[in-house]
């Protein structure tokens, strides 16, 4: 299968694309300009690497010309600072993602695989856990504009079909964050604790999430590319609540060190509790999330004091 990436060099991307790349797929990977590749790829890996502009229409014909299938992994934006400027939110995300859509209707690619947040899209729970059928009521643009895409990739999916795969991905954590953007708990909370600095919460530390580590959301974007069924979302989860409470104390005893919390007043946009529901993924794709939540931290913190050594040297 031959396969365009948008996105394809960063956290998710680039655990995706290895994925991919093991399953044997042929890959244009699309990233902005002076992103460089997140690591040399090997002779027999079919890679192609290109750079370009989103809103730009030829920029994405290019990068779609040719393929099978689209993955849609890019967003400009994060959820905590996404309210600061939702007519960019809109701009840059909701009209680049209907120019591509586009694109795709004029060239024929019958498959598009699209990155949504699960963390963002439900809102404030009535039911935990949530499944696909909860209300989606987002508080802040960036679930706003997720789920606004995921109506337009229906609708094109009904006017045109093109097959939308839809995954709602709980927290990701692992290789490869980047904890200077100050999005995700476990990097950013590992970070500090290896280096020896407090860690700041929001509240009084009983806000839960789910956090799943990133293989098991690769595994999930390979098991949609050969999903074949009518349905279209999926959550893409643990299926376990960890508070921030618990998640400091599980990365004290896999880093051996105690480390210092500093609690600050809640903020208003924080939901206190969002735990996923995995059980239709699991039945209808196949898909399980094999790599447990403290595996995981085992294997980022790994990475990461690998990462830190580096930098001191």
């Amino acid at each position: 299968m031959k396969c365009v990436v948008f996105g394809g060099g960063g956290f998710i991307g680039s655990a995706i694309v290895d994925r991919l790349l093991r399953d044997g797929h042929t890959l244009r990977i699309f990233e902005r300009p002076r992103v460089e590749p997140y690591r040399k790829f090997e002779a027999h890996e079919q890679v192609e690497w290109m750079v370009g502009d989103m809103l730009s229409t030829h920029d994405v014909a290019d990068a779609i010309d040719g393929t099978d299938m689209v993955f849609h992994l890019v967003s400009t934006t994060l959820p905590k600072s996404s309210n600061d400027d939702p007519i960019y939110d809109v701009q840059s995300n909701l009209v680049a993602t209907l120019q591509m859509l586009n694109v795709m209707v004029a060239r024929n690619v019958p498959k598009i695989i699209f990155i949504s947040s699960g963390g963002t899209v439900y809102g404030s729970p009535t039911y935990l856990p949530i499944d696909e059928r909860h209300p989606t009521e987002p508080q802040v643009s960036y679930g706003i504009i997720k789920l606004a895409i995921e109506k337009y990739l229906l609708m094109y999916e009904r006017l045109h079909g093109i097959k939308a795969i839809i995954l709602r991905v709980a927290n990701p954590f692992g290789e490869r964050q980047r904890v200077e953007t100050a999005q995700g708990a476990v990097g950013v909370f590992m970070h500090r604790a290896l280096k020896g600095l407090p860690i700041d919460i929001w509240g009084d530390g009983s806000v839960t999430r789910d956090y799943l580590y990133i293989s098991n959301v690769a595994d999930a974007f390979a098991k949609a590319v050969s999903y074949s069924g009518s349905s279209s979302v999926f959550n893409i989860s643990s299926g376990t609540g960890t508070s921030l409470n618990a998640l400091i104390e599980l990365l004290e005893d896999v880093l051996g060190t105690s480390i210092e919390r500093r609690y600050l007043p809640g903020r208003p946009f924080d939901v206190p509790v969002s735990i996923l529901s995995n059980s239709f993924a699991m039945h209808e794709m196949g898909w399980v999330p094999e790599v447990t939540l403290r595996d995981g931290i085992v294997r980022t913190a790994l990475w990461m004091k690998r990462e830190l050594a580096k930098l001191a040297t």
